[in-house]
């Protein structure tokens, strides 16, 4: 059997963005609680998420989307690492939430800080094993925020970073306009 490039590459998008969510999934969480979500999108899917960057551009007032949106096509994958929010039960004892007690924060529509730190902690794992793959990536706060727009994860994930992949001659992340 022979394989050209473009499924060796593919291939080897894919067994990184498996691994990227798997990296997230075992990446350090407060408390030992995790709250963590993963989702790899490819082709039609992915390309939905570039047409939402494409619409929400205008009513947010953020052209950066359409930039992003390009990239998002442009990528082969993409990886969405999002978390659910909840609190950890530390109480008063932890206050980092400026709340006096994770009731007090939940009741208010605080969020539990460990939460988004957990988040970047496992995006960090997931960019790492990207980058042991040698697959380019780029950490996208607008495509998180498509994918939110979609409600792809869950209305339960309240919080969503997507990493476009690539593997070709130029990484398309990099000289960004």
């Amino acid at each position: 059997m022979i394989y050209h490039s473009d499924a060796a590459e593919m291939e080897a998008v894919l067994d990184t963005a498996w691994r990227m969510c798997a990296a997230a999934r075992t990446a350090p969480k407060a408390k030992g609680v995790d709250h963590i979500e993963t989702m790899v999108l490819v082709g039609g899917d992915k390309d939905k998420i570039a047409a939402e960057l494409e619409r929400l551009a205008e009513p947010l007032h953020y052209q950066f989307f359409l930039r992003d949106a390009g990239n998002v096509r442009a990528a082969q994958a993409l990886v969405l690492i999002g978390v659910k929010e909840g609190q950890r039960g530390l109480n008063e004892g932890c206050r980092h939430c400026h709340f006096n007690n994770c009731a007090d924060c939940a009741a208010k529509g605080g969020v539990c800080v460990y939460d988004p730190m957990d988040l970047g902690i496992a995006i960090g794992s997931a960019v790492a094993a990207a980058a042991d793959g040698r697959v380019d990536n780029r950490v996208l706060f607008s495509a998180g925020r498509a994918a939110m727009s979609l409600g792809l994860m869950g209305e339960d994930v309240r919080m969503v970073m997507a990493i476009p992949l690539s593997v070709k001659g130029k990484n398309p992340f990099f000289d960004r306009k």
